[in-house]
């Protein structure tokens, strides 16, 4: 199901598609682990005039996730130790999916797993779904021990677990990175090779937060993912990285707060983005950022969406 078309019948300046079935009226997506599944923001900013939504992170089985005190803000940001909380992936079709069947706007399902097994489970439990657009495979958690963030900082991990899902699936597959590596172009590489069709980037970077008075660690887990706008030049340097050695597009996120923001990562070479952190501070920022985005490329004298993306001059 395309989400590109408007009540009018006019195809936004903006849209844009990510390839095998994504196709967004607007470049502007929810991060995963920041809206949940969707309705709880529902009331708060209209779903239906952004490009879609990434679910929190659904797993074979329900997660507790990790112990309290789990976030902490920070200068400029947060740090989570969340550890992948969620309800599993029967009761998110029996109680999630349908709501987001009518969301009005592109559902790409995050999934995360503690082996290869694990994640194919998963994608093969959704794929007979209906409602759902795409998956964004999580391959680098920072804060769930010994498990998905493993397989994200080996290359050849990766190329197995995409290579693996795209057997089971004709649906699109978004793999998202860590910049927790060596080379995050390198895992990009091995991704695009094992038959992904996007890649999304950055995830959060590890960072931990601590009170000199009690001298204990600000979360219980004692490091986190550091997010929000703190991240942002990080962000931007992983992404004009990643476009430059891939031909698959590429979505970008971290530390996104504005419009002005968001034209920098697609100027670097996000074909779309994704809004985490600041959801929490404004609701309906990422409506808000839609709204600006289509404006400013419906202009007579902008360039066609396609064209800018990438187009830094260096």
């Amino acid at each position: 199901m395309s989400n590109e078309a408007t009540t009018t019948g006019k195809k936004p300046a903006a849209a844009i598609s990510l390839g095998r079935g994504l196709d967004l009226r607007s470049p502007v997506l929810l991060a995963s682990g920041t809206v949940s599944y969707g309705e709880e923001l529902s009331s708060l900013c209209d779903l239906t005039k952004i490009g879609g939504i990434v679910t929190k992170a659904i797993s074979l089985e329900p997660r507790k996730g990790n112990q309290p005190q789990r976030i902490a803000e920070t200068p400029s940001g947060m740090v989570n130790a969340i550890g992948l909380a969620n309800v599993g992936v029967e009761r998110f079709i029996a109680e999630k999916v349908p709501f987001l069947r009518n969301i009005g706007t592109s559902v790409i399902v995050n999934i995360a797993g503690r082996s290869i097994d694990d994640y194919c489970e998963v994608v093969s439990r959704l794929d007979d779904v209906s409602g759902l657009h795409g998956y964004e495979i999580n391959l680098s958690c920072p804060n769930v021990k010994g498990e998905c963030m493993i397989m994200g900082v080996s290359r050849d991990a990766t190329y197995e677990i995409v290579s693996e899902l795209r057997k089971i699936t004709s649906r699109h597959l978004m793999i998202k990175l860590t910049p927790n590596v060596t080379s995050i172009s390198s895992i990009a590489l091995a991704a695009e090779e094992a038959g992904a069709d996007s890649v999304s980037l950055i995830n959060t970077l590890v960072g931990m937060a601590v009170n000199y008075r009690t001298r204990k660690p600000l979360l219980k887990n004692v490091t986190g993912g550091l997010s929000g706008p703190a991240i942002k030049p990080v962000a931007l340097a992983k992404v004009w990285e990643v476009f430059n050695a891939v031909r698959i597009p590429v979505v970008g996120m971290g530390g996104i707060a504005s419009f002005e923001d968001a034209m920098e990562f697609l100027l670097v070479g996000a074909s779309a983005i994704q809004i985490g952190t600041m959801n929490f501070v404004y609701p309906d920022i990422s409506r808000r950022i839609a709204d600006s985005i289509e404006t400013w490329f419906s202009a007579p004298d902008a360039p066609e969406y396609r064209n800018y993306v990438g187009s830094l001059e260096t």
